[in-house]
């Protein structure tokens, strides 16, 4: 859901969470029912969305396993809204006002992350 590290050490480290606030506070730019409080907490809010993107997700992604594939994988769309809710619930600053809008906000946060990764991709092919 978030861009991928695309650069090795720490550079390429803080340039993925650089892009993935960058997604965030876009995200919330574009829709309404999102807010963030600043890119300061947008900065937060990408730290809080990887650690549950590394943590929590895997464990959903398996115990709703069936219901993703017999949905062709469209219900990842609800799991990535639920990683969204959950940073919310826990973060001051980063409010979802209902699951339609974290539906949206998954969406529109995968095809930001998604551009984000390619850009970020073609800088790299083009250092090589």
């Amino acid at each position: 859901m978030l861009v991928k590290q695309t650069r090795g050490g720490c550079g390429g480290l803080i340039l993925s969470w650089l892009a993935s606030a960058f997604a965030v506070w876009l995200t919330a730019e574009l829709l309404p029912g999102v807010e963030v409080e600043s890119f300061s907490r947008a900065l937060v809010v990408a730290v809080v969305l990887g650690l549950l993107n590394v943590l929590v997700r895997p464990v959903l992604v398996l115990l709703t396993l069936p219901v993703t594939v017999l949905t062709l994988g469209l219900f990842l769309i609800v799991v990535n809204a639920g990683m969204l809710g959950l940073a919310a619930w826990l973060l001051d600053g980063f409010t979802i006002h209902s699951a339609t809008d974290a539906l949206l906000a998954a969406v529109v946060l995968s095809v930001v992350s998604a551009i984000l990764g390619l850009v970020l991709h073609d800088d790299k092919r083009e250092d090589d």
